[in-house]
């Protein structure tokens, strides 16, 4: 079975997010945005509960008015996940989200006016134990920078954040993370790795308006993934044209498949050839779907024959190796044969069968202590 993350993480400093540790040695954490119209409570409270049915631990809201902040102060009552209030320019719209229990505040200190104003809201955060995310990206540069560099680059990108940094630096106000996003991959990485040697505050890893899902998934892979890999990103959120839910989905895939988080079923599966002894993607698209709900991390390889079958099965909880008929290997060992009558349901079973073993195991070492 597949162990721990060869990757030696960047060494940050760890703040609160709600009850959710950002940096230091805590998980990567998983955020999402909602899309709705905050002044629609009902709405915007449906999105972040199916937001955290699907695992996320962190949910930014755009705040972008008055109104829309009485509304987040009705919906941070009716759900449990931590919420960032989004909040530009307006200082006054911070200070009441601060009075109203926001976990976080998406602001740019630089972006809301004078130094008493920046100083009322940095005051309200430390009274509050509220950190602050600096949220810098390539499509809304300062001007001065766009005229000095020409254009956005990495350097330019840093070189805003830094400015709002010294800006929460000079009141003595530490609690604070920093994005550095940009649409362009090489942008975005290069500007995280010279961040990442300019400050100790946790970095949110973002490509900023990725795509849609097929698109904005692969380039959010390559851009965060050449990242994570390095140790650098202590919490991650995909930009998708999509249902917020599918930024979880992703954001988990990819933490997954660089060991930096367990949460859910990890499936090792073909692509299918000519080879197979029954059909791989029909099995896999049901299985993908049935087991949405567990949130147990378990390894389940779906192989189509015996070519890789048994070597992949054997490294997993649960491996199925196409054959006349099917072998089921439990824990690395062949256990049973499967016909492909019922395979699907079959496999459901035994998966739910291991989870439910699984976390009673797991409760019971914490019970030992």
């Amino acid at each position: 079975m597949h162990g721990e993350s060869p990757i030696k993480r960047r060494v940050s400093r760890k703040i609160w997010v709600g009850s959710v540790p950002v940096g230091g040695d805590a998980p990567i954490a998983v955020q999402s945005m909602t899309n709705s119209d905050t002044n629609d409570v009902a709405a915007t409270v449906a999105q972040i509960n199916r937001l955290e049915a699907a695992g996320v631990d962190i949910v930014r809201v755009s705040v972008p008015d008055m109104d829309a902040a009485e509304a987040f102060g009705r919906i941070k009552q009716q759900v449990k996940v931590p919420l960032v209030a989004d909040i530009h320019f307006d200082h006054k719209i911070a200070l009441r989200v601060a009075e109203l229990g926001v976990d976080c505040l998406r602001i740019n200190p630089g972006n809301i006016g004078s130094e008493a104003r920046v100083r009322a809201v940095v005051d309200a955060a430390r009274d509050r134990g509220i950190p602050i995310r600096i949220g810098v990206n390539a499509g809304s540069l300062e001007k001065d920078l766009q005229k000095k560099y020409g254009e956005p680059t990495p350097a330019a990108l840093v070189e805003s954040a830094l400015r709002h940094v010294e800006h929460l630096e000079r009141l003595n106000f530490q609690d604070y993370k920093v994005s550095v996003k940009a649409s362009d991959v090489f942008m975005a990485v290069e500007a995280y790795r010279l961040l990442a040697k300019e400050i100790v505050q946790p970095l949110h890893l973002g490509i900023t308006e990725a795509g849609g899902l097929r698109s904005g998934t692969v380039k959010s892979a390559v851009g965060l993934g050449m990242l994570l890999a390095e140790g650098i990103g202590d919490t991650i959120r995909i930009s998708l044209a999509a249902d917020p839910v599918e930024e979880v989905k992703v954001g988990y895939d990819i933490l997954k498949s660089l060991r930096l988080r367990s949460r859910g079923i990890n499936f090792i599966a073909c692509p299918s050839c000519s080879r197979q002894n029954f059909d791989v993607v029909k099995t896999m698209n049901e299985l993908e779907g049935r087991l949405e709900d567990l949130l147990v991390p378990l390894d389940v390889a779906v192989i189509g024959c015996v070519v890789n079958g048994p070597g992949e099965a054997k490294e997993a909880h649960i491996g199925l190796t196409g054959g006349s008929p099917n072998l089921i290997y439990i824990d690395g060992k062949p256990s049973h044969k499967l016909t492909n009558d019922n395979l699907v349901d079959d496999l459901e079973r035994l998966i739910r069968e291991k989870a439910a073993e699984k976390v009673a195991a797991d409760a019971a070492l914490i019970a030992r202590g």
